[in-house]
């Protein structure tokens, strides 16, 4: 470019014969102190921009906290500790050690839903394992009675308040009032009752099924009522009612049927978790009429046979033990939860309702004897 005078090269400024640097106006805007200045052996650091040029530390060849024969540069980022290639564990900058990790996770606070469970991704899983169960003992029964054993797998599962002295293997016959050593003397079938101390009858008899209708439809109501209510409580809770519930129900067949019936089946828990979600969404402020008509019509199915002198195989007892016990589980993990008391409050309230139950079930047994 011609050297024309003018101090940018074209003809848009002043004339500056000289060639000279244009003087600094009075008050026009000066270099911040703070930005890098410049001499002969290179920059400067100044105030608002430290030097970081000088010598920084080589890292230390240290032994791995966790596997001292192992010699390793690099540190946790958390604690400075030193870690070797088993024991990093990559983080959002650097590595950290196994340690801080594990002290992390605990203080990290899970999510919890609306009534205090952790959320689940899957609201079928519970709902899954507990249909998995009852299919399962359906087809021991079914296959023990299919290869000609007589072991009776129903009856021996299934809640019967007093014990049974069979005549045959058949079931059909039996005989009234024998105790089990007068049914040993009868060469008779002894099927134990829960007040002769089949106390497993409480829990077992809510997996058993020995018709495949019964089975089909209390596993097709609990596959579609089980994942909203689990969704609400979370799996632990859930579960609780489920289980709960068919004790509840278990303890009213023991008081109010008749001390030889035979009862089984997932209907007293499938109420008590109807139940519960009913006072779920009640609480969730949720439309809960279409559940309240499907109890209500439940009901009428277990009572007017029952109560019109026809008969039915249906035990009203468990149904209404069910849905009572469902209804007051729900309504503690309610309670317990909108008074933000910690979940050991939960579970020993819980805890408490079953040794109420217990209570129950030995007083019924010293009736029956």
């Amino acid at each position: 470019m011609a050297d024309n005078g003018y101090p940018y090269g074209d003809r848009t400024g002043p004339r500056n014969p000289k060639n000279e640097a244009p003087a600094q106006a009075s008050g026009a805007r000066r270099p911040s102190p703070g930005f890098m200045s410049t001499c002969p052996d290179g920059p400067v650091a100044t105030a608002d921009r430290p030097d970081y040029t000088g010598a920084v530390d080589e890292p230390q060849l240290q032994p791995c906290y966790r596997h001292p024969d192992r010699m390793t540069y690099v540190t946790c980022r958390r604690c400075g500790k030193p870690i070797c290639g088993e024991c990093m564990i990559p983080a959002a900058v650097g590595f950290q050690c196994p340690s801080c990790v594990k002290q992390g996770s605990r203080q990290t606070r899970q999510r919890r839903g609306a009534f205090g469970g952790a959320l689940v991704g899957n609201n079928r899983s519970t709902s899954t394992v507990l249909i998995a169960i009852n299919l399962l003992v359906f087809l021991l029964i079914t296959a023990s009675q299919l290869l000609g054993f007589n072991w009776h797998i129903d009856q021996w599962l299934g809640l019967r308040p007093t014990g049974l002295c069979l005549a045959d293997a058949s079931g059909n016959l039996y005989y009234q009032g024998a105790n089990q050593a007068q049914c040993a003397q009868a060469a008779g079938y002894w099927m134990p009752g829960l007040a002769s101390g089949a106390w497993w009858q409480i829990i077992s008899s809510i997996f058993t099924h020995s018709a495949f209708m019964h089975l089909a439809m209390n596993m097709l109501t609990l596959w579609f009522i089980g994942p909203p209510l689990e969704s609400f409580l979370g799996r632990a809770r859930f579960l609780a009612v489920y289980l709960i519930a068919g004790v509840g129900g278990s303890l009213a067949v023991f008081w109010l049927s008749a001390p030889l019936s035979l009862s089984y089946g997932a209907s007293g828990a499938l109420f008590g978790v109807m139940g519960a979600l009913a006072i779920v969404l009640w609480r969730a402020h949720g439309d809960f009429t279409q559940l309240i008509i499907w109890i209500g019509l439940n009901l009428l199915i277990t009572f007017v046979p029952t109560f019109a002198g026809g008969t039915s195989s249906i035990s009203w007892q468990a149904h209404l033990g069910g849905l009572v016990t469902g209804a007051i589980v729900a309504g503690v993990i309610d309670q317990v939860h909108q008074h933000r008391a910690k979940p050991a409050v939960l579970w020993g309230t819980l805890a408490g309702l079953l040794l109420v139950f217990a209570v129950g079930f030995v007083a019924r047994a010293m009736v029956l004897g």
